[in-house]
């Protein structure tokens, strides 16, 4: 038996249950249908079966495509957020530098404090 044509079997059976299914739902969601829907179980079963192949075919199709919309917005969220964190490192050597800027500054306020309490002291003892 031929690996493809045992995966082309298997692959037709799963649509056929995806149609099969979509049919009994809508046989049990509308009334109108339902009629209809059971006249055609009484019909060619390879005809039916060909029918749920066809509609298990689209539902999959539009399974694949909304599974697929939700992996390219994960994606591009991904890619969105991986933007944000590689600018991250720059803006945080900016920040860093920041950082060590103000902590200079601040010794030297630091500093300029201490002289000028240093020279009032001075000034007043003399």
């Amino acid at each position: 038996m031929n690996p493809d044509h045992l995966t082309q079997i298997i692959q037709k059976g799963f649509r056929v249950t995806l149609g099969a299914t979509s049919f009994f739902m809508e046989t049990l969601q509308d009334s109108g249908k339902r009629d209809e829907n059971l006249n055609k179980l009484n019909s060619d079963f390879n005809q039916l079966t060909e029918e749920w192949a066809e509609r298990g075919e689209m539902t999959e199709q539009e399974a694949r495509n909304f599974v697929d919309t939700i992996l390219n917005q994960q994606n591009s969220q991904v890619n969105t957020d991986n933007a944000t964190v590689s600018s991250t490192p720059a803006s945080g050597f900016v920040q860093s530098d920041i950082q060590r800027d103000l902590l200079e500054l601040t010794k030297e306020i630091a500093n300029l404090r201490t002289d000028l309490q240093q020279s009032q002291e001075s000034e007043s003892q003399n």
